[in-house]
């Protein structure tokens, strides 16, 4: 199976009477959202553009794996830490097994479909994988499958590989949109086919479909030490009328046990139940 090149030259849309920006938002519904290739004709014909099913199909087959071409070679550099992992597809009712490698961001770093699952075949995705990243990795994670061993004794023998099926769950997690386009697309018809949709359809994926997980705000402004400090501090804006000086409330997580209380704050007032302050200290501040 060939792999994946960055293009020299961005894409020609020379010969297509159809703008640019009608082309491009297709192909991204498709590849995008999991939509069959009418939901993306009715889609564009609401808003006013004629354009048949098999048009779309053209357009995604030509310009699909260009994008995603261009998405690989703009992205940064993977991790050090990769997972590997294996799941099984029917098509014409054969077993294939879709092999997908991904680092610690869920990023994923390639897709191969085979048709066996043996040594030979998990060498050929660690070959085609380590020429996708142009690095080796520090750190392989995998599940407890036998192959995985000697085959990575002999593309990558200083690596430190790691056998655990809890560990290599974002591997696992990673096929789950490819088991929901799977079924509106009613399964593969080919291996070809299966190949040259999935190959486009991951690189849009994780550059469009990003997790809660990832906060990229903080992780890219903020130095470690203030984001520890806000993940275990947090503050809740009270009313006004409820509010005192230099009272900061903590949030309490979710499965977190409530602390019995060791005693109330000086600061803080406490009222009778004719709504007076009784602390003569303090009733001047709230």
């Amino acid at each position: 199976m060939p792999s994946h090149t960055a293009p020299s030259e961005p894409p020609s849309y020379r010969g297509y009477r159809y703008p640019i920006e009608i082309i491009s938002h297709a192909v991204w519904l498709y590849l995008r959202f999991h939509l069959s290739l009418r939901d993306v004709e009715e889609l564009l014909a609401e808003r006013g553009v004629s354009v048949t099913y098999e048009t779309i199909r053209a357009w995604c087959a030509k310009f699909g794996p260009q994008y995603a071409a261009n998405l690989r070679r703009r992205r940064a550099r993977p991790a050090n830490k990769w997972h590997l992992g294996e799941v099984q597809l029917k098509i014409k009712g054969n077993r294939h097994w879709l092999w997908r490698a991904v680092d610690k961001h869920d990023v994923v770093l390639d897709i191969l479909v085979q048709q066996h699952r043996d040594q030979q075949a998990a060498e050929t995705v660690l070959r085609r994988v380590l020429a996708a990243a142009g690095s080796e990795p520090r750190v392989v994670i995998t599940d407890k499958l036998a192959r995985y061993r000697p085959a990575l004794r002999r593309v990558l023998p200083t690596v430190d590989h790691r056998r655990h099926k809890g560990l290599n769950n974002r591997a696992e997690n990673s096929h789950q949109p490819t088991r929901q386009r799977e079924r509106v697309m009613r399964r593969f018809k080919s291996t070809e086919q299966a190949q040259r949709f999935l190959e486009p359809f991951g690189a849009v994926g994780d550059h469009f479909r990003v997790g809660r997980y990832r906060d990229w705000w903080l992780v890219s402004r903020w130095p470690t030490k203030q984001r520890v400090l806000h993940r275990k501090t947090a503050t809740v804006t009270r009313p006004a009328h409820k509010q005192s000086p230099n009272l900061t409330v903590p949030v309490r997580r979710v499965g977190q046990r409530a602390r019995p209380h060791a005693g109330r704050a000086p600061d803080v007032a406490r009222a009778d139940s004719s709504g007076r302050a009784g602390n003569n200290r303090c009733a001047g501040a709230l």
